[in-house]
């Protein structure tokens, strides 16, 4: 008997039979990659099984995981840029079709992938007329594009044109508003979510209170890590946050 809802079923139903070796003679707690695609550069998608549960700890695991998949897994963006002297965001700059407000909306959006702690400098210059995009920043060793094709903005003239670029490691929605930078620095809002969406599902194998409960989780990421990568942080980050407890034994 399998018991879940909505279509998935049948996809359950074959993903339970390709794992059959997980919920073996020992009765092991695995983890199994049942699906793994690249939709585009920004959307990788991986679905996962783990098995066998009892009843009641596959709802336990389904809450917590969603919870650290989306706000503790470290994510890298781009925190602040300088435009030398730019009087405020919603300035134009002649020369550049997008105003400045947009084209930190532009780099807000740019996908990085990195293991760098703290922050760390980058940059962009360039002359026009010509069309910018992520390939063009100057990036440290230790920091790479996910897609060098995201637009960042367009000169119109044969104008040089040079941005500062702050980079930061950090986890989930960084702000800093009302603060004012003189200096023709500006802040970018960011969301270090490396993780776009979670979804989990239950489904039970068996006759009555014999069932075991087998987990599914679908997890899709904006390519700076994988799936299997996001689950393997989370699942690092929630031992670290909830590590067993001791037993004390009276003398």
């Amino acid at each position: 008997m399998v018991k879940g809802a909505g279509s998935g079923r049948d996809a359950a139903l074959r993903a339970i039979a390709k794992s059959e070796e997980v919920a073996g003679s020992t009765q092991t707690l695995q983890w199994k990659c049942v699906e793994s695609r690249v939709d585009s550069k920004r959307l990788y998608y991986g679905r996962f099984i783990l098995s066998p549960l009892r009843k009641g700890q596959a709802g336990t695991v389904g809450i917590a995981l969603r919870r650290a998949l989306l706000g503790e897994i470290e994510g890298t963006c781009i925190t602040r840029a300088k435009f030398g002297s730019v009087p405020h965001e919603y300035s134009t700059i002649a020369g550049i079709e997008e105003s400045v407000q947009e084209i930190l909306l532009n780099l807000k959006e740019i996908v990085l992938r990195s293991n760098l702690y703290g922050v760390r400098d980058a940059s962009i210059c360039v002359k026009g007329p010509r069309y910018i995009t992520s390939l063009d920043i100057i990036l440290p060793p230790s920091v790479e594009i996910v897609d060098t094709a995201q637009p960042i903005a367009n000169l119109t003239e044969p104008i040089d044109f040079c941005i500062d670029l702050q980079i930061k490691r950090d986890r989930g929605y960084q702000t800093e508003l009302g603060k004012n930078y003189q200096d023709g620095s500006y802040p970018i809002d960011v969301v270090s979510m490396p993780v776009r969406n979670v979804k989990y599902s239950i489904f039970l194998v068996g006759m009555e209170m014999k069932n075991t409960r087998y987990f599914f989780l679908k997890i899709w990421t904006n390519g700076s890590l994988t799936p299997k990568e996001a689950l393997y942080e989370a699942s690092r980050e929630l031992f670290r946050t909830h590590p067993p407890k001791e037993h004390h034994h009276p003398a």
